[in-house]
C-alpha cells in the first residue's frame, strides 16, 4: 500500500503542476490581449487556433493518450477564448437591426470566437411559451409578446458577457431600449436594402416580407424603423460586403473605444 500512496502523491504533484501551467497559460492569454489592444492589432485570429491544434497533433502523433490529451486541449482553448471574451466585455452585447442585417451570423461567430453565450430572444421566448412567435401573436396579441421581450431583457441584466440577438421590433419600444442599456451596449447592424433582399430572398421564415420581397418594400420598412434604431444604438456597424470576422473586429474596436 505504501507504493500506492507514493503514486497518489505523484499524481497530486502532477495535478498541482498542471494547475500552475494553466494559470501561467491564461496569464499569457491576458497579456496577448492587452498587447493587441495597445497596438491596435487584430483581436480575433481564428487561424491561430488552427495552427495550435495542428502543432499539438504533430507533437502527439502515435501517443497512446493522443485522443484524451486532444480532448483536454480543446477545453483549454475554449476557456482561453472565454477569458478573452470576459477581458473584452464585462457587460452584455445587444444586437439590433433589420432582418437580414446579420444578427444571428455575428452572434454565432462571437460565440465560437470568444466562447460567449448567445440568447436569441425570439427562440428563448418561443421555448418559454411552448409555441411559435406567430402562435403567441394569434393567441395573446402583440402587446403580450412585447411584454415578454421586455421581461427577458430585464432578466438578462443579472448576466454579463452574453450576446443578446434581438428581434427586429424589440428596439421600437422605448422601455426595451432603457432595459438593454442597464447592463449592455447596443450594437446596430446595418445593411443596404439590396443586401437585405439578397440575404432573405430564399427564406420562408420572414413573414413580414411574404409577398413583398423587393428592394422598395424593404427600403420603406427600414426607413420607418431607422430613427429608433439609431437612437437606441451605442455604436453602428455597416455589414455590406464584409466577412463575419471583419464585422466583429470593427464592432470590438468601436465598443472598446466607447468604453474609454
Amino acid at each position: 500500500m505504501k507504493e500506492l500512496d507514493l503514486l497518489r502523491q505523484e499524481l497530486l504533484s502532477c495535478d498541482t503542476q498542471l494547475a500552475d501551467i494553466l494559470m501561467k497559460r491564461f496569464d499569457v492569454v491576458e497579456k496577448i490581449m492587452a498587447l493587441k489592444e495597445k497596438n491596435q492589432m487584430q483581436i480575433l485570429q481564428p487561424e491561430q487556433e488552427s495552427r495550435q491544434i495542428e502543432a499539438l497533433d504533430i507533437e502527439l502523433k502515435g501517443n497512446v493518450h493522443q485522443e484524451e490529451i486532444a480532448d483536454i486541449y480543446a477545453r483549454v482553448l475554449y476557456n482561453s477564448k472565454k477569458i478573452q471574451g470576459k477581458k473584452l466585455f464585462d457587460y452584455n452585447i445587444v444586437l439590433i437591426g433589420f432582418m437580414g442585417a446579420g444578427k444571428s451570423t455575428i452572434s454565432a461567430f462571437l460565440r465560437d470566437a470568444l466562447a460567449m453565450d448567445v440568447v436569441e430572444m425570439d427562440q428563448v421566448i418561443a421555448e418559454q411559451q411552448g409555441m411559435s412567435i406567430s402562435e403567441i401573436f394569434e393567441t395573446y396579441g402583440e402587446e403580450y409578446f412585447r411584454n415578454l421581450e421586455t421581461q427577458l431583457l430585464i432578466d438578462m441584466q443579472s448576466k454579463q458577457n452574453v450576446i443578446i440577438s434581438c428581434g427586429g421590433g424589440v428596439a421600437m419600444r422605448e422601455r426595451n431600449v432603457a432595459e438593454m442599456k442597464k447592463n449592455g451596449k447596443v450594437v446596430l447592424l446595418k445593411a443596404d436594402p439590396q443586401t437585405i433582399l439578397d440575404r432573405v430572398k430564399d427564406s420562408d421564415e420572414r413573414p413580414l416580407l411574404n409577398g413583398h420581397k423587393n428592394v422598395e418594400y424593404i427600403a420603406d420598412l427600414m426607413e420607418a424603423r431607422r430613427a429608433k434604431y439609431e437612437a437606441a444604438a451605442d455604436i453602428v456597424v455597416q455589414t455590406d460586403g464584409k466577412s463575419a470576422l471583419e464585422i466583429c473586429e470593427e464592432m470590438i474596436h468601436k465598443l472598446r473605444r466607447a468604453d474609454e
